[in-house]
């Protein structure tokens, strides 16, 4: 519904949001890697490192050949490998977006374990609902659900530049444009539990944000843009 494009929300704690940038390059470099081997390569390391609900939960197992990694670190390998580059392309630009201020409200290293926490969160939430899938589930959607989260918990007053419907420049406050995400997200995950989508992915990593964010901010760090001073007309004595 809403493609974000911008956010005038200045850094307060920090000069560079050096972890989303890393996690970017990560993440395109993968995408680049894997893709340079073709279509199959791709599925390969779908598979191999991709999260696969019936391996976590022991109900199948992957071929030696393919194991890679053991399967608890999928939890986290999973959210730096994607489909495509349009797949690419719209969870990073969220990231880009998004990922700066909230690196900024909880600092370097916690804003890591953040991002990997909503990932995890995402996949176990997938694994829940699908136990016996043994789908592959990639991407990182379930990591920046988290963001968008704690973003609209830190700065729903903010004003984002937004494209609605993927054509439309509008400039509107967050809490308009990131509750109607998640709205959605639950919508959709009610109405088609088991698209090719994981809409479950999302509301893990949406509920883990929401969460962790209240305990991973800096001290002193406002909710819900509490130091935020709006313009008034003076008042004349």
């Amino acid at each position: 519904m809403f493609i974000p494009i911008h956010d005038a929300n200045h850094l307060r704690h920090i000069r560079l949001q050096y972890v989303t940038l890393a996690i970017i390059a990560l993440n395109i470099g993968v995408w680049l890697t894997t893709s340079m081997g073709g279509m199959q390569f791709t599925q390969l390391a779908a598979i191999s490192l991709g999260y696969i609900p019936s391996v976590a939960n022991e109900l199948a197992m992957l071929p030696p050949e393919l194991e890679l990694v053991p399967w608890p670190l999928t939890y986290f390998t999973y959210a730096f490998i994607h489909g495509d580059i349009l797949h690419l392309g719209g969870n990073m630009l969220f990231l880009w977006v998004f990922g700066d201020n909230v690196e900024d409200a909880v600092g370097h290293f916690r804003f890591l374990v953040f991002y990997l926490a909503c990932a995890a969160a995402g996949a176990a939430f997938h694994g829940i609902t699908l136990p016996d899938s043994q789908s592959p589930l990639i991407g990182a959607s379930g990591a920046v659900a988290g963001l968008i989260s704690a973003y609209l918990i830190l700065h729903p007053r903010v004003k984002l530049w937004v494209l609605a419907f993927a054509r439309i420049p509008l400039r509107m406050p967050a809490y308009i444009a990131l509750a109607l995400w998640i709205s959605t997200q639950f919508v959709m995950f009610l109405a088609f539990p088991e698209d090719q989508v994981s809409w479950a992915a999302h509301i893990g990593g949406i509920v883990a944000g929401a969460v962790l964010v209240v305990f991973l901010r800096r001290p002193g760090v406002p909710l819900f843009d509490r130091n935020l001073v709006t313009p008034k007309a003076a008042r004349l004595d």
